[in-house]
């Protein structure tokens, strides 16, 4: 009984955690009424080279619990918290910028709350994000308009690996 309750309230603080950096979206091509979730930590998080074996990416599991990736994105370098609650890859307005997008012709039509408050987000479309031999292109993305302090790779690009699993000390990616 008591191992069923630790193992319980396992999974529930796992939830509430993962909770913490979520992004939520009804479907890219929908335009529901239903509002993105982002929160952000605001710490300095260094990221380590991810290795590559035989097609099979490596993220080596940071000092503070989270993966970080270096992904060359179209032909510039973007550092990314990797996270597979966010249904989409979501952009910092500098990172975008750096990646050539003009953030004065975007549409920002998406409603977000960040931790720093409600905010917009524009839909965008990457050419190709690339991290070690896992390359997917024309990923949809979302550029947040303000309060997000790094960008979040999400599910619009890991979903489309044949497969990614965590384990103790890295997140392995399959493409």
């Amino acid at each position: 009984m008591l191992r069923s309750a630790f193992i319980l309230g396992c999974a529930i603080t796992s939830a509430v955690a993962t909770g913490l950096l979520v992004v939520r979206h009804e479907g890219f091509t929908s335009k529901g009424d239903e509002t993105a979730t982002l929160v952000q930590t605001s710490q300095t998080h260094s990221v380590s080279a991810p290795s590559t074996i035989g097609g099979v990416t490596a993220i080596p599991k940071a000092a503070d619990g989270h993966y970080w990736a270096e992904a060359r994105v179209n032909t510039t370098t973007v550092k990314f918290l990797v996270d597979t609650g966010a249904s989409v890859v979501a952009l910092t307005p500098q990172d975008a910028r750096r990646l050539g997008i003009n953030l004065n012709t975007l549409t920002y039509d998406q409603d977000v709350t960040t931790a720093s408050g409600k905010t917009q987000a524009a839909r965008v479309v990457i050419d190709r994000v690339q991290i070690g031999q896992s390359q997917m292109d024309d990923v949809e993305a979302l550029v947040i308009r303000e309060g997000l302090s790094t960008s979040l790779l999400g599910m619009s690009y890991l979903g489309r690996l044949s497969r990614f699993e965590a384990t103790q000390g890295s997140l392995i990616l399959r493409p």
